[in-house]
């Protein structure tokens, strides 16, 4: 059974660096395949993806946060962590961790989320 658990401050001030991690257990992260991703979504919002970490280490990030977001993992604690800078109250949000699985059909490779933390709700004030 996958679990994945965002933990990090509820509350972070404007201009600071939010932080979050995501600890994962029932799979390793360096598991081939798999894309261990940062979504959020602000009230009143759709869903934001921001970026992932894949399983040999490289990050990807949405263009519109690329400046001031870095995705990085501790392979050593099965974890992951989204480090978001320059935050304003836009950026408050709930952050959900989440598991993007290579799969094949059909000639066809497909990309399903199969694993969700239970998300992590981040307020931006002073």
């Amino acid at each position: 059974q996958v679990q994945l658990q965002e933990s990090g401050p509820g509350l972070v001030k404007p201009s600071q660096t939010l932080s979050l991690t995501c600890t994962v257990s029932g799979a390793p992260i360096t598991t081939q395949y798999y894309y261990w991703s940062w979504i959020r979504q602000s009230p009143g919002k759709g869903l934001e993806w921001i970026g992932y970490i894949d399983y040999i280490g490289g990050a990807h990030v949405n263009p519109s946060l690329k400046s001031r977001t870095n995705i990085s993992r501790d392979t050593s604690a099965n974890q992951f962590t989204l480090q978001l800078g320059s935050v304003t109250p836009e950026d408050a949000a709930v952050y959900y961790c989440a598991r993007l699985i290579r799969t094949y059909s059909s000639g066809i490779y497909y990309y399903p989320y199969d694993y969700w933390g239970q998300g992590a709700q981040v307020t931006v004030s002073s």
